[in-house]
C-alpha cells in the first residue's frame, strides 16, 4: 500500500489551503488599504490645517492694518464708507503685503462665495466713488483665490455700544463711517473633514478717523479703546509713534 506522502494531497486540500491563503491576502490589502487611507487622510487634514492658518495669518495681518481711509460716499446722505461688513463679506482699506510690488492703501474686498472659496481683491480706493460704482467696479476685479473647498464662512463685528463698553458680536458692521474693534471669522468645516476649525479674531488698531481725515473724528475714544486692549502690539506703538 503507498504511503501518503507518496500520494500527495487531495483536491480538497489544496482548495482548503488556496482559500485559506486568499483569506490571508485579503486580511492583509485590507489593512494596508486601510493604513494607506488613514496616512492619506491625515495629511490631508494637515494641508488644510495649515492651509487655514496661512489664511488667518494672512487676514489677521491685514485686518490689523486697516486703515479709517475712505473708499466710497453715498451720494445722496454724503455718508462715507470707511468699512463694509456682512456674513459674507467684508471690505476695508489696508496696506498691501510688500510681495504684491503695489504698494500703498488699497481696497481689499474679502468674499467668501456659494462654492465655498474665500477670496480677496484690490482696488485703488476712491473716495469720490459711489457705492454702486465701487459694487460695479468689483465685478471686473480678478480676485484672488485664499482658500477653497470650504462649507460655511462667517464673519461677525465687534465695536463699542452707547456706554463705550465692549459690545456684542453682529452679523453685520452697520456703522460704515467707523472700523470695528475687532473682527472674526468663523468656518464651519472643510469639505470632506469633519469638525470646525479655529476661529479667527483679529483686532483693528486704527478703528477710528484720526486728525485731518474726515468727519466724524474723536481723539478721546482711542484712549477708551485702549482700555479693552491692554496689550499694545509694536505695529500699534509704531502708528502711535508716528
Amino acid at each position: 500500500m503507498t504511503s501518503r506522502g507518496a500520494q500527495g494531497f487531495t483536491l480538497i486540500e489544496v482548495l482548503l489551503a488556496l482559500v485559506l491563503l486568499a483569506a490571508g491576502l485579503a486580511l492583509a490589502f485590507a489593512t494596508l488599504r486601510s493604513s494607506t487611507a488613514v496616512v492619506t487622510r491625515g495629511e490631508d487634514m494637515a494641508q488644510a490645517s495649515e492651509r487655514m492658518r496661512a489664511v488667518h495669518g494672512y487676514l489677521r495681518a491685514r485686518l490689523a492694518s486697516a486703515q479709517p481711509i475712505v473708499f466710497a460716499t453715498d451720494r445722496g446722505t454724503l455718508r462715507q464708507a470707511r468699512f463694509l461688513g456682512s456674513p459674507q463679506r467684508m471690505r476695508f482699506v489696508a496696506d498691501l503685503p510688500d510681495y504684491l510690488g503695489y504698494g500703498g492703501p488699497y481696497l481689499h474686498d474679502v468674499v467668501a462665495d456659494e462654492t465655498g472659496q474665500l477670496r480677496v481683491a484690490f482696488a485703488v480706493a476712491q473716495p469720490e466713488a459711489s457705492l454702486e460704482d465701487v459694487d460695479l467696479a468689483a465685478r471686473r476685479l480678478r480676485a484672488e483665490r485664499l482658500a477653497d473647498g470650504l462649507r460655511v464662512v462667517r464673519f461677525h463685528y465687534r465695536g463699542l455700544d452707547a456706554d463705550n463698553r465692549l459690545g456684542p458680536w453682529q452679523d453685520r458692521w452697520e456703522t460704515s463711517e467707523m472700523l470695528p474693534l475687532q473682527v472674526k471669522m468663523e468656518v464651519e468645516a472643510v469639505r470632506g473633514f469633519a469638525g470646525r476649525s479655529q476661529p479667527l479674531e483679529a483686532h483693528l488698531h486704527d478703528q477710528v478717523p484720526r486728525a485731518g481725515r474726515g468727519p466724524g473724528e474723536d481723539p478721546g475714544q482711542l484712549q477708551r479703546l485702549a482700555a479693552h486692549e491692554p496689550v499694545l502690539d509694536e505695529a500699534r506703538l509704531a502708528r502711535e509713534q508716528r
